[in-house]
């Protein structure tokens, strides 16, 4: 059957049933890197932030499998790139950790809530997507540009976390699991510090384990079933800043645009967080209270746009995807994404109560 369709349908149906996958779970689950950072550091639970750590781990092992078998050359994504800028990575990932909490969740998260019936998650996206948009190729892309010059830092070795330690003489196999190790270790061991976890938070666990497992999905469908060798597709998984703005941008010029993997992602996530809320009895429309909280919000999405721009994705975009593929400058965009919450929830920067 799938060999009757274009490897490009095919991609886009994969997406769209990620997408699907996505949102369904998200909107069940409430699964957020924001909402997790919150309870954490206001609260002392760390449920939320758990979950979101599990897919973390579950991502970067079920992507190397994938890379393992040779189903899937990470090397041809964005991530394993030679050059990075040293400043925008990381400044990027505080802008949009900063943004997150002003606009009370990530880019994936307002998607799922759009669908939920949350129209202050309207207001969020469109600000984001344009924001994005003119970071990366608008008013403020020459800029960018410039900036990014400036400050690139060329890696001899490549990205790649695991290349590095096979310079050493370490078969590429044992460098790749090795570097698994590295990462996934203190991961699992903040997930098992708190016992109750798996026992009291099923949903929570669940859901991280589920919406991990969607991120080598996704790679395995741009990236082996995608595969062509006269019109291959770009290697993608899941992130939330660039396909925002392409999703704005199709609706705008369906017509001469091509439907890509990210664009059907967001699409399915609506649908799929549509489904989940009007079969659980949970779909409310929901708008602001108060102008002030609109500007948060519109500032928080912005912020997400520019910021995710510049670190070359968002929270689950570098936080995850980026992640499973190894990359270094992954571990910049997460570490000041997670900066980012921190300022805007602790400490002399956070943000007041509206």
């Amino acid at each position: 059957m799938l060999e009757a369709l274009e490897h490009t349908t095919i991609v886009n149906l994969g997406g769209l049933l990620i997408g699907l996958l996505f949102g369904a779970v998200g909107q069940r689950s409430g699964f957020c890197l924001t909402r997790g950072l919150q309870r954490c550091f206001q609260a002392g639970d760390g449920r939320k932030l758990r979950s979101f750590v599990l897919a973390m781990v579950t991502a970067l092992v079920g992507t190397q499998l994938l890379a393992s078998f040779g189903l899937v050359d990470l090397s041809r994504s964005l991530y394993l790139g030679a050059e990075f800028s040293w400043l925008l990575v990381p400044l990027g990932g505080v802008l949009f950790g900063y943004g997150m909490v002003m606009a009370n969740g990530c880019g994936a998260r307002a998607t799922v809530l759009l669908g939920s019936g949350n129209l202050r998650a309207f207001v969020v996206l469109t600000c984001l997507g344009v924001a994005a948009f003119m970071a990366l190729t608008g008013v403020f892309a020459q800029w960018r540009l410039a900036v990014a010059d400036l400050t690139s830092m060329r890696l001899a070795l490549g990205a790649g976390l695991d290349a590095w330690l096979a310079s050493a003489g370490l078969p590429g196999w044992l460098a790749r699991w090795l570097m698994v190790a590295v990462l996934a270790v203190p991961l699992v061991a903040f997930v098992l510090a708190d016992r109750r976890f798996f026992r009291q938070s099923r949903g929570d666990w669940v859901a991280g384990v589920l919406i991990g497992l969607l991120v080598p999905a996704g790679w395995w469908v741009t990236g082996y079933l995608g595969a062509d060798d006269f019109d291959p597709v770009a290697v993608v998984s899941l992130t939330f800043v660039a396909p925002i703005g392409d999703s704005i941008q199709y609706l705008m010029l369906a017509s001469g645009t091509d439907l890509g993997f990210g664009v059907t992602v967001v699409a399915g996530i609506l649908l799929g967080s549509l489904a989940s809320a009007l079969l659980s009895g949970t779909f409310r429309l929901e708008g602001f209270s108060h102008p002030l909280r609109m500007l948060r919000y519109m500032g928080g999405g912005a912020l997400m746009g520019i910021g995710g721009a510049l670190a070359l994705g968002c929270s689950i975009g570098q936080g995850i995807t980026g992640l499973s593929t190894l990359a270094l400058p992954s571990l910049f965009a997460a570490a000041g994404i997670v900066l980012g919450g921190f300022l805007a929830l602790r400490g002399p920067t956070r943000l007041p109560p509206i």
